[in-house]
């Protein structure tokens, strides 16, 4: 095992709007989680593997923890949004054009909808857990 960075220092979390099915949240989850895990930086997110007594390993988990928080709403997130590009903390948010047919037609109609006419769905954001808290401390744990 390695040296690894005091693990409540960072953290991942997702806030997931309540209206959505299960099958649609975790959907949502999933796209936020794969973006954001390819915009970070090399070496600003650590990764660990873990290897159980038979010798298997199960690869390449975070070390930070990985939240999810419920948003009663759209603006909800969208402030949370607005908060993150103002403090330039990495995100990725998800939003109801983002739903039907193939991504090439999700971002022609992303591309055709105004910013204040999209209900966002979802975002998830890395970074210093104080700063995070700052803005999402308001949110309840996802049940």
């Amino acid at each position: 095992m390695t040296d690894l960075p005091d693990e409540s220092s960072k953290r991942f979390i997702a806030v997931l709007n309540k209206k959505m099915d299960i099958g649609r949240t975790l959907n949502v989850l999933g796209h936020l989680s794969v973006g954001l895990s390819d915009l970070l930086e090399t070496g600003s997110a650590e990764y660990v593997d873990y290897k159980d007594m038979d010798g298997n390993c199960h690869p390449h988990l975070s070390h930070y923890p990985f939240i999810v928080l419920k948003a009663d709403n759209s603006n909800k997130i969208r402030k949370i949004r607005e908060e993150a590009l103002s403090r330039g903390i990495p995100f990725t948010d998800f939003t109801h054009t983002m739903t039907e047919g193939g991504s090439v037609h999700q971002q022609s109609i992303t591309n055709e909808t105004r910013e204040t006419d999209l209900e966002y769905l979802g975002i998830c954001l890395f970074g210093h857990t104080e700063s995070l808290r700052e803005f999402t401390k308001k949110f309840s744990l996802y049940k």
